[in-house]
């Protein structure tokens, strides 16, 4: 344990704190506590949405896969920022203008149906738990590389899961949505501000991009293993070219070249169907600074990522130099290398900034934890206080039950995380797995694309969807996909694995395939048009059908009036 870190740490949650206490919701609607009110700014949003989206698999996960496996690592990357480019296309826009609370309050209301919504309720704990376990996960490595001791009897590890997740619960309780997205928003920054901070230190240390590429490649890639007699390094075969040493630069280190191209679909189709993302979109005024806050964040991430690469070269690359000259680096590696992928950015700051410099890269990595776990519990919140207990439990319940309601999923949700997170072993996917926590993630990405993403874009897109059709494509893309990297963390041959383990590039096609054939056996929702109108009408369209509406409405009110007095007429 050291004071420079903790209190670095102490100076960010407090900071944290204070903007969730300040920001927080006045009222308590259920449009304030979810939705912000609807009025988040389009710069705002864009920095919330980063600070949700960029959690431990973007800081911590990225730079420990390519670390790891280097240009093999680089494909998480690159999956996780293409994943708005189908966003800024498809979903965004249509997705705000239509409004609502939730994934299952849209599906819900565009197909007029409680069963879908009950059904995406589910998909959306599925997919929530999946990307809050990770998230515990990193909050537990950080702790234990960042102060180096529990609390209560715990191991350090076990109480990094406890607070990470103990201290965003209450804040999302506290704050809510619009708590929440200032805090997210500060977060991102701070989150930024370590990972530039980092790359001007190493860059000014001497730091070159595409002379460490070329010297880490020059021999073949070697990564610990725990055999037998301890650890040891081992040398990695490439997937591409079987019998040949993998290399740093070249892929093939871990994924053959139909399994990249898997983990890239399986990370771009996630992200359109990941509920803490896509409930940001109904915090917009509009369905145009939907589409703009989307820029945003597609500029931000492409930042975002090239540093988180260029990063884990350098940890590559300066790491094992420095272990020499540094005695506490011998527990945390094998002849150079670190065990634990995810030590790559906290020890790299500490090398270059002491520790103070491990303080801020640490702060950020659970900063990163933190603000994705917010949004997670946030988008847990609404679906079960809002899908569930206003519209099924309690129909007659006062906004400030809802929001209680609300609260109380937040705490449960938390608590389920860190119970399966304290299960988890940090060291015991690290043989198998380029990063423990980018590839637990994946796995909440290959849910989300699979059972949610084909039923979003055909529900958007398509007129023809029905509810037996979304219900019928959501359970088969759910079944399939937890089916499929279930099993392939199991399988031995190298192909099938890779297939196994990101199932969005198979399963999505199905759960697609079904939706279709099922809607065209039954019938459409009655107000199909109208929903198409408010989803993708111009202004101008939908200004005339709000027109033509209230014209019928002051038709059949003044009908209603003539024929009572008619009818009193004749008495």
């Amino acid at each position: 344990m050291n004071s420079a870190s903790i209190a670095a740490l102490a100076i960010v949650l407090a900071v944290v704190l204070g903007v969730s206490v300040v920001m927080r919701p006045r009222g308590t609607s259920t449009v304030d506590f979810y939705l912000a009110g609807q009025r988040v700014g389009v710069v705002t949003n864009a920095w919330a949405i980063c600070g949700d989206y960029f959690s431990a698999a973007s800081f911590l996960g990225v730079a420990a896969a390519v670390y790891v496996s280097g240009l093999d690592g680089a494909w998480y990357a690159v999956g996780f920022a293409a994943g708005f480019v189908p966003v800024l296309l498809f979903v965004a826009a249509p997705l705000r203008r239509f409004g609502e609370f939730s994934i299952p309050d849209f599906l819900g209301r565009r197909l007029a149906s409680e069963r879908v919504r009950l059904v995406a309720v589910g998909v959306v704990q599925l997919v929530i738990l999946s990307y809050l376990i990770p998230q515990a996960v990193g909050g537990g490595i950080t702790w234990q590389l960042l102060v180096g001791a529990g609390v209560a009897g715990l191991s350090p590890y076990a109480t990094g899961v406890l607070v990470s997740t103990t201290l965003v619960a209450g804040i999302v309780a506290l704050g809510g949505m619009r708590g929440t997205t200032w805090t997210q928003a500060v977060q991102f920054l701070l989150l930024l501000a370590a990972l530039v901070w980092l790359t001007a230190t190493v860059v000014g240390e001497g730091f070159r991009y595409g002379e460490a590429i070329d010297d880490l490649s020059a021999q073949p890639l070697q990564n610990p293993t725990h055999g037998p007699d301890g650890w040891e390094l081992a040398t990695e075969q490439s997937r591409t070219e079987p019998g040949t040493a993998a290399s740093f630069g070249e892929p093939g280190s871990r994924y053959g070249r139909l399994g990249q191209f898997a983990l890239i679909v399986t990370l771009a189709m996630g992200t359109a169907g990941l509920p803490h993302v896509m409930n940001r979109y109904f915090t917009s005024p509009t369905g145009k600074a939907a589409r703009t806050t989307t820029v945003w964040v597609l500029g931000l991430a492409s930042l975002f990522y090239a540093l988180a690469v260029m990063l884990g070269t350098a940890a590559r690359e300066l790491i094992p130099s420095a272990v020499a000259d540094r005695p506490w680096l011998a527990d945390l590696t094998v002849e150079g290398v670190l065990r634990v992928p995810e030590h790559a950015l906290p020890v790299l700051g500490r090398i270059y900034g002491g520790d103070a410099g491990l303080g801020v890269v640490a702060a950020g990595a659970l900063v990163a934890v933190m603000s994705t776990i917010a949004g997670l519990l946030l988008a847990s919140a609404a679906t079960w206080g809002h899908d569930v207990y206003e519209r099924h439990i309690n129909p007659r319940a006062t906004q400030r039950q809802a929001v209680n309601a609300g609260r109380l999923t937040t705490l449960v949700a938390a608590c389920a995380a860190a119970a399966l997170a304290l299960a988890i072993r940090p060291d015991s996917f690290t043989p198998v797995m380029p990063s423990m926590v980018a590839t637990m993630v994946t796995w909440a990405f290959a849910v989300a694309g699979s059972a949610f993403t084909p039923v979003f874009l055909l529900a958007i897109w398509w007129r023809g969807t029905t509810a037996a059709g979304a219900t019928a494509g959501m359970l088969t893309g759910a079944v399939l996909a937890v089916s499929m990297f279930t099993v392939g963390n199991f399988v031995e041959t190298a192909v099938l694995r890779e297939m196994l383990v990101t199932p969005t590039l198979v399963v999505a096609p199905v759960a697609a395939a079904v939706t279709i054939l099922v809607s065209r056996r039954t019938a459409a929702p009655p107000d199909v048009e109208q929903a198409w109108l408010r989803m993708h009408g111009t202004a101008a369209d939908r200004h005339a059908e709000r027109l033509a509406r209230l014209t019928v409405e002051n038709r059949r009110a003044a009908g209603r009036r003539f024929g009572r007095g008619w009818r009193g007429a004749r008495r």
